[in-house]
């Protein structure tokens, strides 16, 4: 225990600078205490346990993380970083973080157990443009940023992909517990981690449309989507006044195709079957309500928390159909205008900001809630190489090249691409309001 505080006396005299607390000189003095200093700090390094290491240097890289980023993220004078645009660049195991068996990914997501033969995919880093940098994910610095909060993802199977990743990157280096986990064939669609040293939770919550659906979002076997977009999903709903940043992500489900509701009346469908005759309705407004309702409920309760959008992340089936082998095979990232393929994402990406620009207006200067904008599109659109592809499984190739065989060309592996999601949402989260 320490010594209790005691106030400053205004009566004590400092003792006088001349008195020499060494009997030898004051340079041999400085360069003894260096010495040992030194011979303590190797000691510590070589022979000290590695959580003993952890403990000891969490602080000092942190401090260090937290200049960098702070006087690097204005390189134009006041101006923060645009994480959302540049380049990938060639960084040997920049993406090595982390043992995906280790921290319980989703098996079709572990690329490596499963035998893919090529590693390059780890060996890109994300550089933004203007030399603006991205510093590499750091455990401590997120977990010291959401100190006593609890961090929420919502959304579809990217949601997902990026909420497994960040539970993969803290569990390498900070212990944990496994507060909850959906039983049975859903079990990776709600779960929930606690990261005690920093009194921090992490959710997921599988809503691939944000708000109310019933139908094939729930059981693969039912032909429909019936989608309530004036309802926000019940069971994060329900958990929502104990959420302080929340990250939400969807737009493929609705691309797809649902059976649209305003309470029990339909309203419009998109892609639904003809004989229902449904007023369609496209896909980008329902979109629009969806992030819309949903930000409303996280409103509503006037308690202070960040609110996250993130963008469209683009499949690479390159028009191929989901059974061909031979989709999304290519082992390097494409460099910027290599391939233009930003029609894809430009829609469903300003549909994101749209809604962001309408939440920050509703809520004015003084809002309790704080909206930020997760852009991924473009770094996710130049990764056809970061996929499971055929290596969603065990040994694909074992028996030679299938005529027909799926292939995952949607998610990323882990580790992989996805891990620079969370490098840029920690910056998000760590900035002032």
């Amino acid at each position: 225990m320490g010594s209790a505080y005691q106030p400053l006396d205004p009566h004590y005299q400092k003792p006088s600078s001349k008195s020499h607390g060494c009997f030898l000189s004051k340079p041999f003095c400085a360069w003894l205490t260096f010495g040992f200093l030194s011979l303590a700090l190797l000691h510590l390094l070589c022979c000290s346990p590695a959580g003993t290491q952890q403990a000891m240097f969490s602080p000092l890289r942190q401090y260090i993380n937290n200049t960098y980023s702070f006087v690097s993220s204005v390189p134009g004078g006041g101006r923060s970083c645009n994480y959302s645009v540049g380049n990938w660049v060639w960084a040997p195991g920049h993406a090595r973080r982390y043992n995906a068996t280790k921290c319980n990914a989703k098996a079709s997501h572990d690329c490596i157990r499963n035998g893919r033969p090529d590693t390059r995919y780890l060996d890109w880093r994300w550089q933004p443009a203007g030399g603006c940098p991205l510093p590499a994910f750091d455990a401590g610095a997120f977990l010291s940023a959401m100190h006593g909060k609890h961090v929420a993802f919502i959304g579809d199977s990217m949601a997902r992909n990026q909420a497994q990743s960040l539970i993969c990157l803290l569990t390498a280096s900070f212990p944990y517990r496994l507060l909850y986990r959906e039983e049975g064939e859903r079990s990776f669609n709600f779960w929930r981690y606690a990261f005690p040293s920093h009194d921090v939770k992490v959710s997921y919550y599988w809503y691939p449309f944000l708000v109310k659906a019933t139908g094939k979002s729930e059981d693969d076997a039912i032909r429909d989507n019936h989608v309530h977009l004036d309802t926000p999903g019940d069971r994060w709903s329900a958990d929502a006044g104990t959420f302080d940043a929340v990250v939400l992500s969807a737009a493929h489900w609705l691309l797809n195709g649902a059976i649209y509701y305003n309470g029990s009346e339909v309203i419009g469908a998109h892609n639904a079957p003809p004989e229902l005759n449904y007023t369609g309705v496209g896909y980008a407004w329902p979109l629009h309500m969806a992030y819309r309702t949903s930000v409303e409920r996280l409103r509503s309760d006037g308690r202070p928390r960040t609110v996250v959008l993130a963008t469209f992340s683009m499949s690479h089936f390159d028009g191929k159909p989901s059974d061909d082998p031979t989709a999304c095979m290519r082992t390097e990232p494409y460099r910027d205008g290599e391939k233009d393929n930003e029609w894809v994402f430009r829609e469903v990406r300003d549909i994101v900001y749209d809604e962001a620009e309408v939440a920050r207006a509703k809520g004015g200067e003084d809002s309790q809630l704080r909206i930020e904008v997760l852009d991924v599109s473009k770094l996710a659109s130049l990764r056809p190489d970061g996929h499971p592809g055929l290596y969603m499984r065990p040994n694909p190739l074992a028996n030679g090249m299938p005529e027909r065989m799926y292939s995952d060309c949607l998610h990323f592996c882990l580790p992989g691409p996805v891990d620079t999601f969370n490098e840029i949402l920690l910056q998000i989260l760590r900035k002032k309001r």
